[in-house]
C-alpha cells in the first residue's frame, strides 16, 4: 500500500459512528482520510484539500430520501469529474445507487460493508483514475503492446483494435468488473482471458461460466455448489463454479440470456462477494475478479425490463467493445496466417501457404460469424483440399455452402409484420434449414441453445 500513502481521501457522512470507522480504517490502509458531516462540509473540503477519491452514503436525512446526496454527486461531478466517487448505501437503497452511477460513481457498496471488498472497490478507482491521467496520447503500436502485455493470442494490429489491447492492458492490473460485448465470433472469450492473464490473479484460476448454457433450476447448484442431500439428485458434495474462481477471475460469458430470478441472485453474490453453498448456512466469502460478456444490447435489454439495471452497473465498471471483422478488413490476412501456423503443426504440413489474391477475396467477405467463422472456413478448406497452397476457388465453394440458409426469404411484409412474427419466422426457417438440429440452427441464429428453446417455448414452437 506504500505507493497510496500520500493519497487523499474525503469520507461524507451524517453518521458519525460511520464516519469515524470509514476514516479510521482507510488511514489503517495507508491513506490520509478527512471526513464530512454534511454537503456543505464536503463541498468546503472539496475546496481546500488535494481530494483524490470520495466515499460517501445517498442518505443525509429520511425526509430528503437521498436527494440531497444525488444533489451533492451532481455537483461534485461537474465542479470535479476526475474525482472518483464511491457509493455507500444499504441494499434496500439499491435504485438510489443506481441513480448514482447513471450521475457518474465510479462504485457502490452495500451496508453493512467487508472491508476487504471496500479497499479493493477503493484501489481499484484509483488505479482507473491514474490510468486515464496517464492515457498516451500516441496510438499504440503493436510492438510496444506485446512487449507490455500478455497479448499472444490477440491477432490483429487494426488501429481500433490496438487501442482496445491498450486498454484492456491498462485495466488488467485492476480489480475492476468488465463487460466485454461484441457480436458472436469475436473472440470475447480471449479478450477475457487476456484480462486475466495480465492482472495480478494471473497464478491463480480462470474460470468460464457459459450462462446460456445452465438451466435455470441448476443455476445455484451450478453457481455456488451444493451439498449433499441438498435434493433429491444430489448424491455427492459439489463445488460451485464461484469457489473454484476464489481468488482468480471468473468468466461470465453469455450473461445477457440469464433469467431475472437468476440475475437477482447473481447480483447479491457480486454485491456482497458472499454466497451459501446449497443445503448448507454456512456463509462464504470471495475474493474474485469478475469479467462478463455479450453479443445482446444490455442497455435496452434494461429499458425493456428484461434485464436488471442494478446488476447491468455492477457488471460494466469498464465496458470493452470489440469490433466485428468485416470493420476490420485489414486484419484478415494477420487472422488466416496465424490460424495457418497453428495448422502446420496440427497436420504436420509445413508447406501451407494462401495466394494473395485469396487473402485480398477473403478481405472482401462480410463475415456475420467473424472470426470463429473464418477460422472454420480456413480449417475445412485446408483438410477438404489436401493442398499446399489454397487459392480463391479452394476458399469459395466451401464459403458457399457455409452460408447456405435461407432464413430471409418468405419473411412476412415488414409493414404488417410484428418483431415476435420475424423471430418465429427466422426461427422457423433456421430449424428446417438444419433438419431440427438445436445446436446447428442456434449456432446460425447466433444464439445458445438455452436461448433458442426459449424463444421455442415462447412461440410455442415444437422440435
Amino acid at each position: 500500500m506504500a505507493e497510496m500513502a500520500s493519497q487523499t481521501l474525503l469520507v461524507i457522512d451524517d453518521d458519525v459512528a460511520v464516519r469515524t470507522s470509514l476514516e479510521l480504517f482507510m488511514k489503517q490502509s495507508g491513506f490520509r482520510a478527512l471526513s464530512a458531516s454534511s454537503p456543505d462540509e464536503a463541498l468546503t473540503v472539496l475546496k481546500t484539500e488535494p481530494i483524490e477519491l470520495i466515499i460517501m452514503d445517498m442518505n443525509f436525512s429520511v425526509e430528503t430520501s437521498g436527494k440531497e446526496g444525488l444533489k451533492l454527486l451532481n455537483g461534485i461531478k461537474r465542479d470535479s469529474p476526475n474525482i472518483p466517487v464511491i457509493l455507500i448505501t444499504a441494499w434496500a437503497s439499491i435504485q438510489l445507487a443506481v441513480e448514482g452511477m447513471k450521475a457518474g460513481a465510479a462504485d457502490f457498496i452495500s451496508k453493512p460493508w467487508n472491508n476487504d471488498h471496500l479497499l479493493q472497490s477503493v484501489n481499484t478507482a484509483l488505479a482507473i483514475s491514474n490510468s486515464k491521467k496517464t492515457i498516451d496520447k500516441v496510438k499504440p503500436e503493436r510492438k510496444k503492446l506485446d512487449s507490455l502485455y500478455q497479448l499472444k493470442n490477440l491477432v490483429g494490429e487494426d488501429p481500433e483494435f490496438l487501442s482496445i489491447l491498450d486498454t484492456i492492458g491498462k485495466i488488467s492490473s485492476t480489480d475492476a468488473s468488465v463487460l466485454i460485448v461484441g457480436e458472436s465470433g469475436t473472440g470475447k472469450e480471449l479478450i477475457a482471458e487476456a484480462i486475466h492473464n495480465n492482472s495480478h490473479r494471473k497464478n491463480q484460476a480462470f474460470v468460464k461460466v457459459n450462462l446460456g448454457g445452465i438451466a435455470s433450476t441448476l443455476f445455484e447448484s451450478e453457481m455456488f455448489g451444493h451439498k449433499k442431500g441438498a435434493f433429491t439428485d444430489a448424491r455427492h458434495d459439489r463445488m460451485g463454479r464461484f469457489e473454484m474462481a476464489d481468488k482468480g477471475s471468473i468468466f461470465l460469458d453469455e450473461i445477457g440470456d440469464l433469467s431475472l430470478n437468476d440475475q437477482v441472485k447473481l447480483l447479491r453474490v457480486l454485491q456482497d462477494r458472499k454466497f451459501e453453498v446449497l443445503g448448507s448456512s454456512v456463509t462464504k466469502s470471495l475474493d474474485i475478479r469478475v469479467i462478463s460478456a455479450t453479443n445482446r444490447d444490455l442497455s435496452e435489454m434494461v429499458s425493456a425490463g428484461d434485464f436488471r439495471e442494478d446488476l447491468y452497473y455492477r457488471i460494466n465498471l469498464i465496458t470493452v467493445k470489440i469490433p466485428a471483422l468485416r470493420e476490420r478488413p485489414d486484419d484478415v490476412p494477420l487472422l488466416v496466417n496465424h490460424f495457418l501456423n497453428n495448422l502446420k503443426i496440427t497436420y504436420k504440413k509445413p508447406e501451407l501457404r494462401v495466394t494473395r489474391g485469396a487473402l485480398e477475396w477473403l478481405k472482401d467477405l462480410p463475415w456475420p460469424g467473424n472470426i470463429r467463422e473464418l477460422k472454420n472456413l480456413v480449417e475445412r478448406s485446408v483438410l477438404v483440399t489436401n493442398k499446399d497452397t489454397l487459392d480463391i476457388d479452394d476458399f469459395a465453394g466451401h464459403y458457399h455452402v457455409h452460408r447456405k440458409k435461407p432464413v430471409e426469404k418468405n419473411l412476412p411484409p415488414v409493414g404488417s409484420a410484428t418483431i415476435d412474427d420475424m423471430e418465429m419466422s427466422l426461427i422457423k426457417q433456421a430449424l428446417k434449414f438444419h433438419d431440427n438440429n438445436i445446436s446447428k440452427a442456434a449456432k446460425s441464429l447466433g444464439l445458445s441453445r438455452s436461448a433458442l428453446y426459449r424463444r421455442m417455448e415462447k412461440h410455442g414452437l415444437d422440435k
